[in-house]
């Protein structure tokens, strides 16, 4: 790619060497302007102003040069061939100028949507709680930086509680759901006794922004969430499904386990269509073993054939170093196997619970 890149960034000189030596060793009815005239033109959006000056002068120089060769310099034709390159290497200063404020405005969007993430989906520590943690947010869209997927991480007295999430949608609005789920996860996470309550509260959120937005802007209908829940002291996970893909727990010796919900519930954000009991379900979390929490981005990413990727067949009978090294692993498999053309986005959280006596308890920040 870099040699390529050194290929195309040399063309104007290219260009002007091709050209001269066309004039030159070919008949005076011959003309090397169209040469001359892209030299400037391809200079414009690839190199810095100066270079792109540069590029059109010694476009000039040439056409003069060339005509003061064949005492051509005083008619019409060369007159007028002059002025085309001049004039074409002026546009092309011209073009560098507006090229580089509009790379200057994408790089200032490029730093806020960055800023964004930041803000709403900031990383986590790698160690929270006792537990070694890992989060990664894979776009489809490239250079983008957020969308309708979320993670969040907070200590509590409770135990360390997660969510993951999918919004419907996206754009905008996809985005402000993300962040009134992650608001509300976070001051529910600190305060409510069970995990159950933390999912009312978050529906509770919902509504009320969405109610709060009616006719003023779009506002996602409803959000598909995993919960969990880690006590510090025991070896369990307690886990709250509102529609999303069942979490999988990786064992260390590479068995492979997914937690389905034996008791479904409706995504957050459907309340009024019924009201189904949340209830947290507990399965065994027992040290060096690993949750991954993810959103359809990874389940649903299709090859060429149409075929899913399954995690929970991929990556049985493996092990890993750690949360981090996992996250690093399915990205790029994922990537592999849609051809690196994933139509939604993905968000991956990993939590490992080192064997005792590995770590000790660290609050988050």
């Amino acid at each position: 790619m870099s040699y390529a890149r050194t290929i195309v960034r040399a063309l104007p000189v290219l260009l002007l060497l091709i050209g001269g030596c066309y004039d030159y060793f070919t008949p005076r009815g011959f003309t090397a302007a169209p040469f001359l005239t892209a030299a400037p033109l391809i200079a414009a959006p690839l190199l810095s102003r100066r270079a792109t000056l540069l590029t059109g002068v010694a476009a000039v120089a040439v056409v003069l040069a060339l005509h003061i060769r064949y005492g051509t310099l005083p008619h019409v034709d060369a007159f007028t061939e002059t002025l085309t390159v001049a004039t074409v290497a002026a546009l092309a200063v011209l073009i560098n100028v507006l090229v580089r404020r509009s790379h200057a405005r994408l790089d200032s969007a490029w730093e806020i949507a960055e800023a964004a993430q930041l803000a709403v989906l900031p990383e986590p520590m790698e160690l929270i709680g006792g537990f070694e943690i890992a989060a990664r947010y894979e776009a489809a869209q490239a250079d983008a930086f957020i969308g309708g997927d979320l993670y969040a991480v907070q200590d509590s007295p409770y135990g360390v509680r997660l969510v993951v999430g999918d919004v419907r949608g996206k754009g905008m609005g996809a985005v402000a759901a993300v962040a009134v789920v992650i608001g509300a996860f976070r001051e529910a996470a600190e305060h409510e006794t069970t995990l159950e309550a933390v999912a009312q509260r978050l529906e509770r959120a919902l509504t009320r922004e969405g109610t709060r937005r009616d006719r003023i802007d779009a506002f996602e209908g409803f959000t598909t969430a995993v919960l969990a829940e880690l006590p510090h002291d025991d070896g369990v996970v307690r886990i709250l499904n509102r529609g999303h893909p069942p979490p999988l727990m990786l064992y260390a010796d590479g068995t492979v386990s997914p937690l389905p919900a034996r008791d479904p519930a409706l995504p957050l954000g459907m309340g009024e269509l019924g009201a189904w009991p949340d209830r947290a379900e507990e399965s065994r979390f027992p040290g060096g073993a690993t949750l991954l929490l993810y959103t359809d981005g990874l389940s649903e990413a299709r090859d060429t054939r149409g075929a899913f990727y399954d995690p929970a067949v991929r990556l049985a009978g493996r092990t890993f170093g750690g949360p981090g090294e996992l996250l690093c692993v399915v990205a790029e498999e994922v990537r592999r196997h849609s051809g690196g053309g994933a139509t939604d986005d993905m968000a991956l959280l990993a939590v490992r619970r080192p064997s005792p006596g590995v770590s000790e308890r660290t609050p988050s920040a």
